[in-house]
């Protein structure tokens, strides 16, 4: 999990120094910060990232208070007093001392224009409930282990935040460059303001950042905070997958809000232990349901899915208690555990991880780390697309990350396999929106924005339940439909596999839905997987079936129930003719439907980016269609051989 915050005020570091670098506390006026933590037992804040070689600070050192203000206050170098001592020594003015240890600019100037200096940004990291539960609860090596997983993952989304994201700007936006590094001071924190256990970490990002010549400049903030969800992604894929790895153990989905993304806990921790740790869910629910009325009455509707999201955060921002003071973690250890025991009894603690590993056993016998790269292209594609209809690379890169943590549940894989597909969904089943303009600065690779051709269902209301009115389907509910049904047609379109597959019949990463979960029985349905990306292991691929139709109905089709096959763009027959087939292998054909909104295809080419229908000739690449080559596949997968020439021209869904 990951929660995202500016820092603007020029006395934002006082908060930080008061409160975040105190656990979340009050620090008693008068006291060092280095004074109250020792006193707390609260573990210091540290230095991270590789910019900050060029302050003269080393990863690992301590943060002083008088650091912190000068770089989050004022941003000025933490050694500013030493440096404008020297040049008053040497003779210039106070004015020009101080302004040789300001960063690129005095936040006084910003102010000036009445303008609010961007000081830096906040990322507070947490894992998800059951793994905080189980760190809180179990013994000393449990402990460790998700504590250096939560290091590690940490230390792996910042290096893909300072290799792939950061960048610097001057000359208002119209240059950039890649900074080496960032400069962040992080904070960990044990538990909520409730005193209950939650493992989190604060990371305090600079808005500075250095150039190859030595100049500091601000950052392209708006670029950082929108691969933050990608950063989340990333950084609950590394932790998970890490903890399951050495303690054995599996995740399962748990629905948090209904119709929203199911969260992946670990399988085992009983939800009532979840529901003890999350003390403020029922008063945030409590008063999200006044709100809610309010929201009716004011409205006269009920609020839709954006306006809930709102909603839900105002409640939160309603129950939230004050600061506290901190505790060391030996002394909140024996008070969590006792609160547990004199609750739940002292043979579900006790029993805790015992019954994680028996559940985790269980399922990582029946899911195997293999991964349906094919099938997770489309998932990803299918997904992403209904949701936002418009996406970018960042957009299909999380989505690959939610998808190896949705059908992996846990297991391993190898390094580089969700580049690999969010690379293989935007180039197969992606369609380019941004178009290079002659005597222009190309777009960026992160804003060269993508659509894709599937037809999206149409929204379905559902019954309450609980007294609670009917509510519209979510933007996620339709996806999982459109997903699911692509995802059997191409199942069904395949042919079975030869003998020398036999060891590998039930391992595909999406039989995550052989565990009986039903949020994943419909993917696993029809059999083995077509290509597999595996260490070690060689790539299966299944023959091409000849001239293999399905029958098309007259009119706009829809994606039938998950596990009917139906689905949209992958049906074809002797009345339909060859659109733009792609030829490379693994790829369905998928021709567009012929409806209304193909009347006009020059007016709708120019309003909404989509192509024209089908002309029964194959059009030659002209700007903006996909021409770049395949990916290539990560370390240990086999990439997929040439197609083979093809029998019959028509639009059915084949595989190599």
């Amino acid at each position: 999990m990951l929660s995202v915050a500016k820092v603007q005020r020029r006395n934002a570091w006082r908060y930080f120094v008061r409160g975040v670098a105190f656990g979340d506390g009050r620090r008693p006026v008068g006291q060092s910060l280095k004074d109250a933590q020792e006193e707390a037992g609260l573990p210091p804040g540290v230095w991270m990232g590789r910019g900050l070689s060029g302050l003269g600070l080393s990863a690992g050192s301590v943060v002083g208070k008088r650091e912190l203000e000068l770089l989050f206050g004022e941003l000025r170098h933490p050694d500013a007093d030493r440096i404008e001592r020297e040049r008053l020594a040497g003779g210039v003015t106070p004015e020009a001392a101080r302004l040789a240890t300001v960063l690129v600019q005095p936040v006084e100037e910003v102010e000036r224009r009445d303008a609010i200096p961007l000081l830096g940004w906040e990322f507070v990291f947490r894992p998800q409930a059951s793994l905080v539960v189980l760190w809180a609860l179990g013994d000393d090596r449990t402990r460790g282990v998700i504590e250096r997983a939560h290091e590690r993952a940490i230390a792996k989304v910042l290096e893909w935040l300072e290799d792939e994201v950061a960048e610097i700007r001057w000359s208002s936006g119209r240059d950039r460059a890649k900074p080496p590094g960032l400069v962040v001071a992080a904070f960990r924190h044990f538990d909520n303001r409730d005193g209950f256990p939650l493992l989190h970490e604060h990371l305090l990002i600079l808005n500075r950042a250095q150039r190859e010549d030595g100049a500091w400049y601000a950052l392209d903030t708006r670029r950082l905070y929108r691969h933050a969800v990608a950063a989340r992604t990333l950084y609950t894929l590394t932790m998970t997958t890490e903890v399951c790895e050495e303690l054995g153990l599996a995740t399962v989905p748990r629905e948090v809000t209904e119709g929203l993304r199911p969260v992946m806990e670990i399988a085992g921790v009983d939800t009532e232990l979840i529901e003890w740790k999350s003390t403020r869910r029922e008063r945030i629910e409590d008063a999200l349901e006044v709100i809610t009325d309010e929201y009716v009455k004011t409205h006269g509707r009920l609020p839709d899915e954006r306006a809930r999201h709102r909603l839900g955060w105002w409640a939160a921002q309603d129950t939230r208690p004050d600061k506290k003071t901190p505790s060391p973690l030996p002394q909140l250890l024996v008070w969590w555990r006792a609160s547990a025991i004199l609750r739940f009894g002292k043979q579900m603690v006790e029993g805790l991880l015992e019954r994680c590993r028996a559940a985790g056993a269980v399922i990582r016998a029946r899911v195997r780390p293999l991964v349906d790269t094919v099938l997770a292209a489309v998932d990803v594609a299918a997904i992403v697309y209904t949701v936002r209809r418009g996406f970018t690379r960042r957009h299909v890169l999380a989505e690959a990350r939610r998808h190896l943590l949705e059908t992996l549940r846990g297991r391993a894989f190898p390094p580089g396999l969700d580049d690999y597909i969010a690379d293989q969904a935007l180039a197969r089943h992606g369609r380019r929106l941004t178009i290079p303009q002659e005597g222009r600065r190309a777009p960026a690779p992160d804003l060269i924005r993508y659509t894709a051709d599937f037809v999206e269902p149409d929204p379905w209301f559902i019954a309450g339940t609980d007294g609670k009115p009917p509510r519209q389907s979510t933007r996620y509910e339709r996806a999982r439909v459109a997903s699911l049904a692509l995802q059997n047609a191409i199942r069904a379109a395949r042919t079975t596999l030869p003998p020398a597959w036999d060891e590998a019949t039930a391992a595909t990463a999406s039989a995550a839905g052989h565990t009986g979960d039903p949020h994943h029985d419909d993917r696993a349905a029809a059999g083995p997987p077509h290509a597999v990306d595996h260490p070690g292991r060689d790539t299966a691929l299944t023959p091409r079936p000849a001239g293999r139709a399905h029958p098309r109905p007259a009119g706009r089709r829809r994606p039938g129930p998950p596990g009917s096959g139906d689905a949209p763009g992958v049906s074809g027959g002797p009345d339909n003719r060859p659109g733009d087939v792609d030829d490379r292998p693994g790829t369905p054909r998928c021709p567009r439907q012929t409806d209304r909104r193909h009347r006009s295809p020059q007016t709708q080419t120019r309003r909404s980016g989509r192509r024209p229908p089908c002309t029964g000739r194959r059009r030659t690449p002209g700007p903006g269609r996909r021409t770049a080559a395949r990916p290539a596949p990560p370390a240990g997968a086999r990439a997929a051989p040439p197609a083979r020439p093809r029998p019959d021209p028509g639009c059915a869904a084949v595989t190599p």
